[in-house]
Protein backbone atom coordinates (compact mmCIF):
# COMPACT_ATOMS: atom_id res chain seq x y z
CA UNK A 1 0.00 0.00 0.00
CA UNK A 2 1.22 3.13 -1.20
CA UNK A 3 2.43 6.10 2.02
CA UNK A 4 1.57 8.75 -0.61
CA UNK A 5 -1.56 10.71 -1.35
CA UNK A 6 -1.84 11.44 -5.42
CA UNK A 7 -3.72 14.24 -6.69
CA UNK A 8 -4.62 15.61 -10.06
CA UNK A 9 -6.11 18.20 -12.30
CA UNK A 10 -9.16 18.41 -14.34
CA UNK A 11 -6.59 19.80 -17.58
CA UNK A 12 -5.00 16.65 -17.50
CA UNK A 13 -7.85 14.78 -19.46
CA UNK A 14 -8.14 17.56 -21.96
CA UNK A 15 -10.05 18.24 -25.46
CA UNK A 16 -6.30 17.06 -27.24
CA UNK A 17 -5.35 20.27 -28.95
CA UNK A 18 -1.82 21.57 -29.38
CA UNK A 19 0.01 24.41 -30.54
CA UNK A 20 -0.60 23.51 -34.43
CA UNK A 21 -3.87 21.37 -34.07
CA UNK A 22 -7.80 21.23 -33.50
CA UNK A 23 -9.09 19.75 -30.29
CA UNK A 24 -9.93 15.61 -31.07
CA UNK A 25 -11.50 14.91 -28.40
CA UNK A 26 -14.96 16.08 -26.83
CA UNK A 27 -15.32 18.10 -23.20
CA UNK A 28 -15.97 15.96 -20.45
CA UNK A 29 -18.10 17.91 -17.55
CA UNK A 30 -15.96 18.32 -14.35
CA UNK A 31 -18.36 16.63 -12.24
CA UNK A 32 -17.82 13.41 -14.78
CA UNK A 33 -13.97 13.86 -14.23
CA UNK A 34 -14.22 13.89 -10.16
CA UNK A 35 -16.27 10.96 -9.86
CA UNK A 36 -13.50 8.64 -12.01
CA UNK A 37 -10.61 10.51 -10.12
CA UNK A 38 -11.74 9.09 -7.43
CA UNK A 39 -12.67 5.53 -9.10
CA UNK A 40 -8.84 5.35 -10.61
CA UNK A 41 -7.82 5.86 -6.76
CA UNK A 42 -6.63 9.55 -6.65
CA UNK A 43 -7.30 11.48 -3.06
CA UNK A 44 -7.27 14.75 -4.27
CA UNK A 45 -7.69 17.13 -7.39
CA UNK A 46 -6.03 20.51 -8.32
CA UNK A 47 -8.05 23.11 -9.79
CA UNK A 48 -7.25 26.36 -11.47
CA UNK A 49 -9.75 28.79 -10.27
CA UNK A 50 -11.73 28.97 -13.41
CA UNK A 51 -11.58 24.86 -13.04
CA UNK A 52 -14.21 25.80 -10.24
CA UNK A 53 -15.86 28.82 -11.24
CA UNK A 54 -15.86 29.25 -15.00
CA UNK A 55 -16.72 32.75 -16.57
CA UNK A 56 -15.57 33.95 -13.41
CA UNK A 57 -13.89 37.29 -14.77
CA UNK A 58 -17.75 37.99 -15.47
CA UNK A 59 -19.05 37.39 -11.58
CA UNK A 60 -19.00 39.35 -8.30
CA UNK A 61 -17.08 38.18 -5.45
CA UNK A 62 -20.19 36.61 -3.72
CA UNK A 63 -21.07 34.92 -6.79
CA UNK A 64 -17.37 33.36 -7.34
CA UNK A 65 -17.62 31.84 -3.44
CA UNK A 66 -21.08 30.25 -4.15
CA UNK A 67 -19.93 28.26 -7.22
CA UNK A 68 -16.58 27.17 -5.22
CA UNK A 69 -19.28 26.07 -3.02
CA UNK A 70 -20.93 23.62 -5.47
CA UNK A 71 -17.74 22.04 -6.85
CA UNK A 72 -16.89 21.40 -3.23
CA UNK A 73 -19.73 19.52 -2.28
CA UNK A 74 -18.95 17.47 -5.70
CA UNK A 75 -15.52 16.86 -3.86
CA UNK A 76 -17.46 15.94 -0.60
CA UNK A 77 -19.58 13.61 -2.24
CA UNK A 78 -17.16 11.67 -4.12
CA UNK A 79 -14.75 11.50 -0.85
CA UNK A 80 -11.95 13.77 -2.77
CA UNK A 81 -10.26 16.94 -1.09
CA UNK A 82 -8.52 19.62 -3.11
CA UNK A 83 -4.80 19.86 -3.20
CA UNK A 84 -4.82 23.65 -4.31
CA UNK A 85 -5.90 26.40 -6.54
CA UNK A 86 -4.21 28.09 -9.61
CA UNK A 87 -5.15 31.26 -10.93
CA UNK A 88 -5.22 31.07 -14.73
CA UNK A 89 -3.37 34.11 -15.93
CA UNK A 90 -2.01 33.15 -19.45
CA UNK A 91 -5.29 32.31 -21.04
CA UNK A 92 -6.14 35.90 -20.70
CA UNK A 93 -5.96 38.76 -22.99
CA UNK A 94 -4.56 41.19 -20.51
CA UNK A 95 -1.65 38.31 -19.55
CA UNK A 96 0.04 38.48 -23.21
CA UNK A 97 2.62 39.87 -21.78
CA UNK A 98 2.74 38.78 -17.99
CA UNK A 99 0.47 39.33 -15.63
CA UNK A 100 2.20 40.31 -12.38
CA UNK A 101 5.40 41.11 -14.60
CA UNK A 102 3.19 43.56 -17.22
CA UNK A 103 4.73 46.82 -18.60
CA UNK A 104 0.47 47.62 -18.12
CA UNK A 105 -0.48 49.00 -14.51
CA UNK A 106 -4.31 47.82 -15.52
CA UNK A 107 -2.71 44.41 -16.71
CA UNK A 108 -0.89 44.13 -13.22
CA UNK A 109 -4.32 44.85 -11.42
CA UNK A 110 -6.20 42.12 -12.97
CA UNK A 111 -3.45 39.50 -12.42
CA UNK A 112 -3.62 40.89 -8.47
CA UNK A 113 -7.48 40.40 -8.73
CA UNK A 114 -7.22 36.89 -9.68
CA UNK A 115 -4.58 35.82 -6.97
CA UNK A 116 -6.92 37.13 -4.68
CA UNK A 117 -10.01 35.02 -6.01
CA UNK A 118 -8.18 31.83 -6.10
CA UNK A 119 -7.66 32.38 -2.35
CA UNK A 120 -11.58 32.64 -1.92
CA UNK A 121 -11.76 29.76 -3.79
CA UNK A 122 -9.13 27.74 -2.34
CA UNK A 123 -11.11 28.68 1.18
CA UNK A 124 -14.26 27.28 0.14
CA UNK A 125 -12.79 24.15 -1.43
CA UNK A 126 -10.90 23.57 2.43
CA UNK A 127 -7.86 24.01 1.24
CA UNK A 128 -4.78 26.67 2.10
CA UNK A 129 -2.56 26.36 -1.17
CA UNK A 130 -1.82 28.76 -3.74
CA UNK A 131 0.19 27.46 -6.52
CA UNK A 132 1.46 30.14 -9.16
CA UNK A 133 2.73 28.84 -12.43
CA UNK A 134 4.66 31.95 -13.52
CA UNK A 135 3.82 31.39 -17.07
CA UNK A 136 3.99 34.18 -18.90
CA UNK A 137 6.48 36.34 -16.36
CA UNK A 138 9.36 36.26 -18.52
CA UNK A 139 10.18 38.13 -21.70
CA UNK A 140 10.09 37.05 -25.70
CA UNK A 141 12.24 40.40 -26.34
CA UNK A 142 14.66 40.39 -23.71
CA UNK A 143 14.94 44.29 -23.69
CA UNK A 144 11.06 44.85 -23.47
CA UNK A 145 11.09 43.99 -19.48
CA UNK A 146 13.35 45.32 -16.27
CA UNK A 147 14.20 42.18 -14.73
CA UNK A 148 15.30 43.51 -11.52
CA UNK A 149 12.11 45.23 -11.43
CA UNK A 150 9.99 42.19 -12.69
CA UNK A 151 11.20 40.29 -9.89
CA UNK A 152 10.24 42.79 -7.44
CA UNK A 153 7.03 42.96 -8.76
CA UNK A 154 6.84 39.02 -8.61
CA UNK A 155 7.53 39.66 -4.62
CA UNK A 156 5.27 42.81 -4.30
CA UNK A 157 2.05 41.24 -5.65
CA UNK A 158 3.22 37.60 -3.61
CA UNK A 159 3.09 40.09 -0.08
CA UNK A 160 -0.54 41.28 -1.03
CA UNK A 161 -1.43 37.84 -1.61
CA UNK A 162 0.28 36.74 2.28
CA UNK A 163 -1.40 40.09 3.38
CA UNK A 164 -5.06 39.36 2.28
CA UNK A 165 -5.20 35.63 4.07
CA UNK A 166 -2.68 34.93 7.04
CA UNK A 167 -3.70 31.10 6.23
CA UNK A 168 -2.44 30.74 2.96
CA UNK A 169 0.85 29.36 1.46
CA UNK A 170 1.88 30.30 -2.38
CA UNK A 171 3.67 27.71 -4.00
CA UNK A 172 5.85 28.91 -7.00
CA UNK A 173 5.65 26.32 -9.84
CA UNK A 174 9.04 26.79 -12.09
CA UNK A 175 9.34 26.31 -16.19
CA UNK A 176 12.74 27.97 -17.78
CA UNK A 177 10.76 28.60 -21.04
CA UNK A 178 7.24 28.16 -22.67
CA UNK A 179 5.41 30.12 -23.29
CA UNK A 180 8.06 33.09 -22.59
CA UNK A 181 11.64 32.95 -23.98
CA UNK A 182 13.38 33.96 -20.64
CA UNK A 183 11.60 32.93 -17.41
CA UNK A 184 12.22 35.41 -14.09
CA UNK A 185 11.81 32.68 -11.93
CA UNK A 186 13.26 29.45 -13.97
CA UNK A 187 14.38 26.62 -11.30
CA UNK A 188 13.17 25.46 -8.42
CA UNK A 189 16.39 27.24 -6.05
CA UNK A 190 15.43 31.10 -7.67
CA UNK A 191 11.79 29.80 -6.06
CA UNK A 192 13.76 29.51 -2.76
CA UNK A 193 15.49 32.51 -2.90
CA UNK A 194 12.70 34.72 -4.23
CA UNK A 195 10.63 33.35 -1.34
CA UNK A 196 13.14 34.35 0.94
CA UNK A 197 12.93 38.15 0.05
CA UNK A 198 8.67 37.90 0.65
CA UNK A 199 7.25 39.73 4.24
CA UNK A 200 6.85 35.55 5.48
CA UNK A 201 9.21 32.92 3.82
CA UNK A 202 7.34 30.30 6.06
CA UNK A 203 4.63 30.56 3.85
CA UNK A 204 6.11 30.64 0.32
CA UNK A 205 7.38 27.69 -1.10
CA UNK A 206 8.01 25.55 -4.09
CA UNK A 207 6.26 23.12 -6.72
CA UNK A 208 8.80 20.90 -8.92
CA UNK A 209 7.61 19.58 -11.77
CA UNK A 210 9.52 16.96 -13.26
CA UNK A 211 9.07 18.04 -17.12
CA UNK A 212 9.91 21.32 -16.08
CA UNK A 213 13.28 20.90 -14.73
CA UNK A 214 14.13 18.29 -17.94
CA UNK A 215 13.43 21.11 -19.87
CA UNK A 216 15.75 23.32 -17.90
CA UNK A 217 18.46 21.13 -18.43
CA UNK A 218 18.39 19.94 -14.94
CA UNK A 219 17.92 16.67 -13.04
CA UNK A 220 14.01 15.93 -11.54
CA UNK A 221 15.42 13.92 -8.78
CA UNK A 222 17.94 16.78 -7.46
CA UNK A 223 15.40 19.29 -7.52
CA UNK A 224 13.54 17.36 -5.72
CA UNK A 225 16.04 17.00 -3.12
CA UNK A 226 17.23 20.67 -3.26
CA UNK A 227 13.82 21.46 -2.39
CA UNK A 228 13.41 19.24 0.42
CA UNK A 229 16.70 20.41 1.96
CA UNK A 230 15.15 23.60 2.30
CA UNK A 231 11.72 22.63 3.77
CA UNK A 232 10.23 24.55 0.68
CA UNK A 233 9.21 21.44 -1.57
CA UNK A 234 5.40 21.22 -0.42
CA UNK A 235 4.24 19.98 -4.08
CA UNK A 236 5.42 18.01 -7.19
CA UNK A 237 3.98 17.09 -10.35
CA UNK A 238 5.26 13.92 -11.47
CA UNK A 239 5.56 13.00 -15.15
CA UNK A 240 7.84 12.57 -17.95
CA UNK A 241 9.61 14.23 -20.72
CA UNK A 242 11.52 13.33 -23.72
CA UNK A 243 14.48 15.73 -23.61
CA UNK A 244 14.65 19.76 -23.70
CA UNK A 245 11.67 20.08 -26.25
CA UNK A 246 8.38 21.72 -25.58
CA UNK A 247 6.57 20.61 -22.35
CA UNK A 248 5.19 16.93 -22.91
CA UNK A 249 3.68 16.39 -19.69
CA UNK A 250 4.30 12.32 -20.39
CA UNK A 251 2.82 9.53 -18.58
CA UNK A 252 5.44 9.08 -15.33
CA UNK A 253 8.83 6.98 -16.48
CA UNK A 254 7.67 6.27 -19.72
CA UNK A 255 10.80 8.07 -21.57
CA UNK A 256 13.49 7.48 -18.63
CA UNK A 257 12.43 4.82 -15.76
CA UNK A 258 15.81 5.36 -13.68
CA UNK A 259 15.24 9.05 -13.61
CA UNK A 260 11.34 8.46 -12.43
CA UNK A 261 12.63 5.60 -9.96
CA UNK A 262 15.35 8.20 -8.59
CA UNK A 263 12.14 10.96 -8.09
CA UNK A 264 10.49 8.37 -5.57
CA UNK A 265 13.49 7.33 -3.94
CA UNK A 266 14.30 10.59 -2.64
CA UNK A 267 10.63 11.22 -1.44
CA UNK A 268 10.45 7.94 0.06
CA UNK A 269 13.70 8.94 1.70
CA UNK A 270 12.83 12.20 2.75
CA UNK A 271 9.53 10.84 4.57
CA UNK A 272 7.41 12.88 1.57
CA UNK A 273 4.21 13.52 2.48
CA UNK A 274 4.39 13.63 6.49
CA UNK A 275 2.61 17.23 6.40
CA UNK A 276 0.08 16.60 4.47
CA UNK A 277 1.45 17.14 1.00
CA UNK A 278 0.38 15.39 -2.21
CA UNK A 279 2.19 13.66 -4.95
CA UNK A 280 0.75 14.92 -8.24
CA UNK A 281 0.10 13.56 -11.63
CA UNK A 282 0.65 16.03 -13.80
CA UNK A 283 0.03 14.11 -17.31
CA UNK A 284 -2.07 14.58 -19.94
CA UNK A 285 -3.70 12.03 -22.51
CA UNK A 286 -1.53 11.78 -26.07
CA UNK A 287 -3.46 14.06 -28.48
CA UNK A 288 -4.09 10.56 -30.77
CA UNK A 289 -5.76 9.05 -27.58
CA UNK A 290 -9.28 8.57 -28.69
CA UNK A 291 -12.06 9.65 -26.01
CA UNK A 292 -13.30 6.60 -24.61
CA UNK A 293 -9.74 5.66 -23.09
CA UNK A 294 -8.69 9.09 -22.48
CA UNK A 295 -8.16 8.36 -18.66
CA UNK A 296 -5.51 5.79 -19.63
CA UNK A 297 -2.67 7.66 -18.70
CA UNK A 298 -3.83 8.41 -15.42
CA UNK A 299 -3.90 4.80 -14.83
CA UNK A 300 -0.39 4.03 -16.05
CA UNK A 301 0.74 6.87 -14.30
CA UNK A 302 -0.70 6.05 -10.79
CA UNK A 303 0.40 2.41 -11.63
CA UNK A 304 3.97 3.19 -12.36
CA UNK A 305 4.21 5.58 -9.49
CA UNK A 306 3.72 3.06 -6.81
CA UNK A 307 5.74 0.00 -8.75
CA UNK A 308 8.85 1.89 -8.21
CA UNK A 309 7.85 3.36 -4.49
CA UNK A 310 7.73 -0.38 -3.96
CA UNK A 311 11.46 -0.86 -5.11
CA UNK A 312 12.39 2.54 -3.26
CA UNK A 313 11.19 0.18 -0.17
CA UNK A 314 13.29 -2.35 -0.73
CA UNK A 315 16.60 -0.50 -1.98
CA UNK A 316 19.57 -2.54 -0.39
CA UNK A 317 21.05 0.31 1.31
CA UNK A 318 23.76 -2.02 2.98
CA UNK A 319 24.99 -2.97 -0.39
CA UNK A 320 24.56 0.59 -1.64
CA UNK A 321 27.29 1.88 1.61
CA UNK A 322 29.54 -1.01 -0.05
CA UNK A 323 29.78 0.19 -3.53
CA UNK A 324 30.07 3.38 -2.09
CA UNK A 325 33.24 2.16 0.16
CA UNK A 326 34.44 0.51 -2.49
CA UNK A 327 34.28 3.06 -5.15
CA UNK A 328 32.64 0.70 -7.08
CA UNK A 329 29.87 2.56 -9.02
CA UNK A 330 30.03 0.00 -11.90
CA UNK A 331 27.90 -2.60 -9.37
CA UNK A 332 25.96 0.20 -8.01
CA UNK A 333 24.69 1.01 -11.34
CA UNK A 334 23.69 -2.43 -12.41
CA UNK A 335 22.18 -2.84 -9.06
CA UNK A 336 19.93 -0.22 -9.65
CA UNK A 337 18.86 -1.47 -12.95
CA UNK A 338 18.76 -4.62 -11.90
CA UNK A 339 16.14 -3.77 -9.23
CA UNK A 340 14.01 -1.57 -11.55
CA UNK A 341 13.73 -4.57 -14.29
CA UNK A 342 12.89 -7.54 -11.88
CA UNK A 343 9.42 -8.29 -12.31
Amino acid sequence: MSKFKFSVGPWNVHEGADAFGPPVRESIPLTEKIKKFKEIGFDAVQFHDDDVVPEMNDLSDAAIKQKAKEVKKVLKDNGLGAEFVAPRLWMDPRTIDGGFTSNDPKDRDFAQWRALRSIDIANELGCNKLVLWLAREGTLCYESKDPVLSVNRIIEAINKMLEYDKNIHVLIETKPNEPIDRSFCPTIGHAIALSNKTIDPDRVGALLESAHAILAGLDPANEIAFGLANKKLWSVHLNDQNGIKYDQDKTFGVENLRQAFNQIKVLVENNYGKNGEYVGLDVKAMRTQKIEDSYRHLYNSLKIAKILEDKANKFDYTFQKKCVEERNYEALEMYVLDLIMKG
